[in-house]
């Protein structure tokens, strides 16, 4: 099977080749491909004729979506709009990685597949706008949603809680935004099963459990060694940012689990980002 990765140098393209070595992979990044342009882009993906586009490219720095709308609206929804096209095109299965922050984190559960998106801020616009277009031009897609993605060699919320820790020797971490933190590698492995099972769709991937940005902020100093940091726990709204994430949203695979995927807590998950 022939995989083409958009975004392929990044955090989860990266482990999506190591997972999916057995697979004829190729790669479309920056500075040769540039998902923003749509005669280049649509022409580069048809001529490579995939059997799948795994399209993980995207603006996720959601505080810059917020200061630069046109450009995450460009590269998150257009981007994604070119891709789709593309694969119509060519005759290939899209997988399209989304975010639970296409919900407003108003429910007081987690949020299941067929729920309806209702996003707060410019970068879960552009990403809830992004899926409209998979929905809307293809019939054979997979859209992933996940959150709090992390992994080796990433910038993310582990590394960066880890380098605050050190440079500041104490930390402030809001209690009240809740989610589950998702291992780059276990996402990889959630979509190479997937893609085998030709079961297209909405499926929500994240470890397994549910946490705050605090509980998790705790247990990567404690695993890290730095169990004796000083956190204090704040709200997010004495945290300020220029974008407002959702709260409360959890995302629940059901879908996925009823096709036998799942992914192990986030507990075991962080602890073998760690253990290398």
């Amino acid at each position: 099977m022939r995989i083409a990765i958009t975004g392929h140098k990044g955090q989860l393209g990266t482990v999506l080749q190591q997972v999916l070595v057995a697979e004829e992979i190729v790669g479309l990044d920056l500075p040769e491909h540039d998902i923003t342009d749509p005669v280049s882009i649509v022409e580069t993906v048809t001529a490579l004729e995939p059997d799948v586009v795994v399209h993980t490219a995207a603006m996720t720095n959601v505080d810059g979506c917020e200061q630069n709308p046109d450009l995450a609206f460009r590269v998150n929804t257009l981007g994604s709009q070119n891709i789709a096209l593309a694969c119509s095109r060519c005759g290939a299965a899209m997988v399209h990685v989304s975010t639970n922050d296409v919900f407003d984190g108003r429910l007081d559960r987690p949020y299941y597949e067929w729920d309806t998106p209702s996003p707060r801020s410019t970068y879960a616009r552009s990403k809830a706008a992004a899926e409209f277009y998979v929905r809307t031009l293809l019939n054979r897609f997979y859209i992933v949603r996940t959150a709090w993605l992390y992994g080796r060699g990433g910038d993310n919320f582990v590394t960066k809680i880890m380098a605050a820790a050190d440079k500041h020797g104490a930390i402030r971490v809001v209690t009240d935004e809740v989610s589950a933190p998702t291992y780059a590698p276990d996402l990889a492995e959630a979509i190479g099963q997937l893609i085998k099972t030709r079961h297209y769709g909405i499926y929500h991937f994240t470890n397994g459990g549910i946490c705050s940005r605090f509980d998790w902020a705790k247990k990567i100093l404690e695993l890290s060694g730095r169990a004796d940091v000083p956190v204090e726990a704040i709200t997010t709204a004495e945290w300020t940012r220029s974008a407002a994430p959702p709260l409360y949203a959890p995302i629940l695979n059901f879908a996925g689990a009823e096709l036998g995927i799942t992914l192990r807590p986030w507990q075991d998950a962080l602890q073998a980002y760690f253990d290398g």
